[in-house]
């Protein structure tokens, strides 16, 4: 397994629920950098790197959706705090399924989002930290882009091109040292799905963040949260279309 003892822990999207539930559990004795929109709106946040331990908490202004600053920032963080420990991607969005069969501007702005924005900073990550030789990326996905379903198909159209990509990066950094985790939870029940009814086999932040954390000490290449999603979705793609199409978020 990498050497990953020392470096900066960087969640990029600094006011997830999911991220900061990680930070915490990866902040003890770390520097910690929270990349958010409205950076010095993050005092309970940092707040919070504080009580679980961090040895530093630095933050930084991050639009996700301005694609021209991700290199800018990187290098930033790698010049005051050296390399990169661990980089989290936790930014995302759900969008409005029913607003986006209509707009074509507002499907554009989700998958530009989840998928553009992230194969984006990827690309920075990944180049940045193969230069150092050490270290460990987290991609949250979705058990929404294993097969997409009618009901949330631009979000999960986004998710499955998330997944491919990943799914090639990862190969490309084999044997550089750095590591790719991809996390695919089922419907996680927060802010982002407030309203929402929970569908079968939720998680919650702190649930995800526990698994994520656990699959990064295993040096492992991807992880379902919970575990039974990965058996179940392997007959659920197995499924014929027309049972598929009548299928819920």
């Amino acid at each position: 397994m990498d050497d990953t003892s020392k470096g900066a822990v960087v969640i990029f999207g600094g006011r997830s629920e999911i991220g900061i539930e990680l930070a915490r559990l990866l902040a003890p004795g770390a520097t910690v950098v929270l990349a958010a929109r409205g950076a010095d709106r993050l005092p309970d946040q940092v707040a919070a790197m504080d009580q679980a331990g961090a040895a530093k908490v630095d933050v930084r202004e991050f639009d996700a959706d301005d694609l021209g600053s991700h290199q800018a920032l990187v290098s930033s963080i790698v010049a005051d705090h050296g390399r990169i420990k661990t980089a989290v991607l936790a930014f995302g969005v759900l969008g409005d399924q029913a607003r986006a069969e209509r707009d074509p501007a507002h499907a554009a702005a989700v998958l530009h989002t989840d998928f553009v924005a992230q194969a984006s900073l990827l690309t920075v990550l990944a180049d940045t930290m193969r230069t150092a030789g050490q270290g460990a990326i987290v991609v949250f996905s979705s058990v929404a882009g294993v097969r997409v379903r009618r009901a949330n198909y631009v979000y999960g159209s986004a998710k499955a091109g998330l997944d491919g990509f990943c799914s090639g990066l990862a190969d490309a950094l084999h044997g550089t040292g750095v590591r790719l985790l991809v996390v695919r939870p089922g419907f996680v029940i927060g802010r982002m799905t407030e309203g929402m009814k929970p569908a079968p086999f939720s998680s919650t932040p702190q649930q995800v963040a526990a698994a994520t954390a656990q699959a990064l000490a295993k040096g492992r290449r991807t992880v379902w949260v919970p575990w039974m999603l990965q058996p179940l979705f392997a007959v659920m793609k197995l499924l014929p279309q027309f049972m598929w199409r009548r299928m819920p978020r």
